[in-house]
């Protein structure tokens, strides 16, 4: 039985167009949604081991942004680097994709770079290395390595396991990574939300696009750049105007991680969603798109 999406009808309404081109040495697929002429431009970058789909409750929301979605190389339907899935080509990659998008935009349109969980480090990343969009949006940020505190034997038990799929032959190595009772379990941990149907979909979300990857190789490496990392790394490189949407039950980054974060970006504004894990996209999507449509109309000088 197919759950449908509760914001299916208001994402419907939004004209989308589809494109591709080869991008950082990655084929990128990638969606634009909205007016072409929007007087706000945001590129969103999707987690780990997701695509685009993903923000799209977010979208939703928002039928007045052009918002530029692509699939992360090596997911959905981007194709794979040559080289290592590192942090390092990721952040070349959107680089080269916000100059591609910049290219495309109509003269002085503002442009803004999301980015959601690992996503937020590749955007972080990205800053570090020459990318200055006019606003920065962080949701679900990854504020603290993976592998330290009382997380860090749950993130190396889970770099046990995609080291040893990654290991694997490519059949064997496919089917434990994409695994429906893996794949479940995780959509279970994650979900916050009490509301059965909300939640049936959730899971069902996650196993339509949770395996939706290049290769096992791909999927490990991917993996470790994810836990390799984190934002607080790159606080540095902040110099645009800078939301953080932080959820008050994140499994992976802890309240007192988040509000150091927010502390070391220099003027950056907070927004904590209360009743939420770290699927504030799934979950709290209106909540987070109305801090997004209040920080992009405001003058970001």
């Amino acid at each position: 039985m197919t759950t449908a999406s509760p914001y299916a009808e208001s994402l419907a309404r939004i004209p989308v167009v589809e494109h591709n081109a080869v991008v950082g040495g990655a084929s990128t697929a990638w969606w634009e949604y909205g007016p072409a002429d929007a007087e706000h431009t945001v590129i969103a970058v999707h987690g780990y081991r997701g695509d685009h789909h993903g923000l799209e409750p977010v979208v939703a929301q928002l039928p007045h942004t052009r918002i530029v979605m692509p699939d992360l190389p090596a997911f959905g339907r981007s194709g794979p680097f040559d080289a290592a899935h590192s942090v390092e080509a990721y952040a070349d990659w959107l680089v080269a994709f916000c100059a591609l998008i910049a290219e495309q935009s109509p003269d002085g349109t503002d442009i803004t770079v999301l980015g959601h969980s690992f996503g937020s480090i590749v955007v972080s990343a990205a800053l570090e290395r020459g990318l200055a969009p006019n606003r920065v949006i962080l949701i679900n940020p990854i504020a603290a390595p993976a592998l330290a505190g009382p997380k860090g034997i749950l993130s190396r038990l889970a770099l046990g396991y995609y080291r040893v799929a990654g290991a694997l032959p490519q059949r064997a190595g496919g089917a434990l990574l994409g695994s429906p009772i893996i794949v479940r379990f995780m959509s279970i941990t994650m979900a916050k939300t009490k509301d059965r149907e909300l939640r049936r979909w959730i899971h069902a979300e996650h196993g339509r696009y949770f395996s939706d990857y290049d290769s096992a190789r791909s999927v490990v490496e991917g993996f470790e750049a994810s836990i390799g990392d984190h934002v607080h790394a790159h606080v540095a490189a902040f110099t645009a105007p800078t939301l953080l949407i932080g959820a008050a039950a994140d499994q992976i980054t802890s309240q007192r991680d988040l509000h150091a974060l927010h502390e070391a970006i220099d003027g950056a504004e907070l927004v904590v969603i209360d009743g939420v894990g770290h699927l504030i996209h799934y979950e709290k999507p209106r909540e987070a798109a109305a801090a997004i449509a209040e920080f992009l109309n405001r003058d970001p000088a």
